[in-house]
């Protein structure tokens, strides 16, 4: 949902407008917005909706209104009463106020720094977004308290725009509209100093002292005073012919000096599977939510995509085969970064900045700027950009918050393990193993139709075994490729038939199913390690959290807690609700495998505790002495899933 306070006060669902009648209710939505979550008072409501003249049902009338708006609006946004007044909650919508700050900041700093044609792109959107004077459908009590700050802000923002079009050499091109607003705006006399300046580099001198004289003249007339520096020091560069009024002379009057970071397509996705195949459902989801989506307006709408799952499931070859077959819906390139070291470790935001910022054609000095400094570059490098931007092995949302920019023109595509905050649940896409149907065309794919018919049997075993993880079906497939005798076949799925024996199996170079899978344990407390480690040695796959309380010898709540936490891991599933209602939860067979080697490096006593509290013990005794990493783990992965 959008709303509006640049202009009338309005609110716009998609492309449709939300119908909002009378002054009063407008008021009272455009006073909750404009304190950006904070409560209002009851007391300051009504003299903002009826002045020093209230009527005596204040209350009920405030109340009433609020009651209309709820209607109106709807689920997307949340009216809270709490004293002493009311707050409204606008969740993920978008207010226009808010984005033409953040682009005024923007342009600001780029101007600041002497990237003058992004702060005139920047500030000039950020104008855009006024429809004509603010909040022109309010009472004239809100308008007084709140409208001459607005436009204040309106004007410092046009004149750093005309500011950063002198820069670029637009001197000729601003003398009218300059003119213009020196008119509508006597007092101003920062845009009566750019209009000298715009006059100067255009060869009249003359004319641009005139503009000085009745700047001084007004100002002695209006309000008793001399003209500040702002003006002064100008007045003076024009009569001194000073180097630094010229445009030909400035160092900084184009951009061009940066000519990489304007012009620079990054394109840094890595290839493409060659023989992905399968998952025609997730495709779809997936290509619907990356699709360019423009409201009725034409704007475009803020996209972050969450694909998500467990360790070698297929999430970056799913997100990397949907991003090369949309590469032509992002004009202005696609971005790649890998969000975690090889050991399986999270990166420096500052890192990722770095290396993004390079590929969009940008001068760093690394060493001397802060992260800070490098957000703000990234997020004006990015912003309008039609571009892809895929975040793959993201940690969480501490991580990603920097990485992510602030405009809706960049669509980000993150996968990582666990749910983010800062993606909505209608944008997250859950990726699950594979049906045994696909992984007999993935196998296919990696092996060849003729070995596959020759060792149909085995083949059957050999899906089984790889439990639907795309890691471990290519593995064992790139295993037979290069083993053309059939009877290789065979002597394969007996070893993986092995449980004791199948993780050793499923590794080929740098591709390690235990090693992807381990990457998600190490990042459970100690505490959960534990539970992981027991239940997998009670041998069930599947059960409630009930059953799994009693198992252990453990509050039920507390065992609920634990597998919800295996969720939230992408260590185990929910698989669906047994004759009471209860949620079954099940782990996926190659991370039983991984727990049970788990269990065998951990203390006896968390593995069979004889103490009246059998769970208590056990946790205290791993946190003295947590799991340690199988022996045979070796170095982890830095291969994509």
């Amino acid at each position: 949902m959008d709303f509006r306070l640049l202009g009338s006060v309005g609110a716009r669902r998609g492309a449709e407008p939300i119908e909002i009648s009378g002054t009063k209710e407008n008021t009272l939505l455009a006073a909750l917005l404009l304190a950006r979550g904070k409560v209002v008072s009851d007391e300051r409501l009504t003299t903002l909706l009826w002045g020093w003249d209230p009527p005596k049902t204040v209350s009920a009338q405030i109340y009433t209104y609020i009651s209309r708006l709820r209607k109106r609006l709807g689920a997307d946004v949340e009216f809270i009463r709490r004293q002493p007044g009311y707050l409204l909650d606008i969740h993920d919508s978008r207010l226009d106020l808010a984005e033409f700050e953040k682009l005024g900041q923007l342009g600001g700093a780029a101007l600041q720094e002497g990237h003058h044609a992004v702060a005139a792109g920047t500030l000039r959107t950020a104008l855009g977004l006024w429809s004509g004077e603010a909040l022109a459908n309010v009472t004239p009590q809100l308008a007084q308290a709140y409208v001459p700050q607005l436009e204040e802000t309106w004007a410092t923002v046009l004149e750093q725009r005309i500011e950063a079009d002198l820069a670029l050499g637009a001197h000729q091109e601003l003398i009218a509209e300059l003119t213009g607003l020196v008119a509508e705006y006597p007092l101003r006399e920062r845009l009566r100093a750019l209009l000298m300046t715009a006059l100067y580099r255009c060869g009249r001198q003359a004319d641009a002292l005139h503009v000085f004289y009745e700047g001084r003249q007004v100002l002695s007339d209006e309000l008793g005073i001399d003209p500040s520096t702002t003006l002064t020091d100008v007045y003076q560069a024009v009569l001194n012919g000073a180097p630094h009024l010229d445009a030909q002379s400035r160092p900084d009057v184009d951009v061009s000096a940066r000519p990489a970071a304007r012009e620079c397509i990054p394109s840094t996705l890595p290839p493409d599977l060659p023989d992905f195949v399968g998952r025609e459902e997730l495709v779809k989801k997936l290509y619907a939510l990356l699709r360019p989506v423009h409201d009725g307006a034409g704007h475009d709408r803020a996209r972050r995509i969450l694909v998500t799952g467990m360790g070698g499931v297929g999430k970056t070859a799913l997100a990397l085969h949907l991003s090369h077959s949309l590469r032509a819906s992002f004009s202005d390139g696609q971005i790649y970064v890998n969000l975690r070291y090889p050991n399986g470790g999270p990166k420096d935001p500052k890192e990722v900045l770095v290396g993004m910022l390079h590929a969009l054609g940008e001068d760093l000095d690394s060493d001397r700027e802060t992260l800070d400094d490098l957000v703000r570059r990234y997020r004006i490098a990015t912003f309008g950009k039609h571009m892809l931007i895929i975040l793959d092995n993201a940690v969480g949302d501490l991580q990603l918050e920097p990485l992510l920019p602030n405009s809706s023109a960049p669509t980000v595509l993150i996968t990582g393990r666990t749910r983010m905050a800062s993606v909505s649940e209608a944008n997250t896409l859950q990726v699950g193993p594979m049906s045994r149907a696909d992984a007999f065309l993935l196998l296919t794919a990696v092996v060849g139709a003729g070995r596959m018919a020759e060792s149909s049997g085995e083949a059957r075993d050999i899906i089984a075994h790889c439990a639907g993880l795309p890691l471990a079906l290519r593995i064992v497939g790139t295993r037979l490729a290069g083993r053309t005798h059939w009877t290789a076949a065979v002597r394969l799925a007996a070893r993986l038939g092995n449980p004791r024996a199948r993780l050793d199996e499923l590794r080929l170079g740098d591709l390690d199913v235990r090693r992807s899978l381990y990457a998600s344990v190490i990042q459970l407390q100690p505490e959960c390690q534990v539970f992981l480690s027991r239940l997998a040695r009670t041998g069930r796959r599947a059960a409630s959290a009930a059953d799994v309380a009693a198992e252990l010898v453990m509050p039920v709540e507390h065992a609920e807690q634990m597998l919800e936490t295996l969720v939230d891991g992408a260590l185990m599933n929910v698989v669906g609700v047994d004759g009471e209602k209860r949620l079954i939860y099940r782990l996926h067979d190659l991370v039983h495998l991984l727990a049970l080697e788990i269990a065998e490096e951990v203390p006896a006593v968390v593995r069979t505790p004889s103490s009246p509290r059998p769970w208590a013990r056990a946790v205290s005794k791993m946190t003295a002495a947590p799991a340690r990493l199988p022996s045979m783990l070796g170095r982890p992965s830095s291969v994509c899933q």
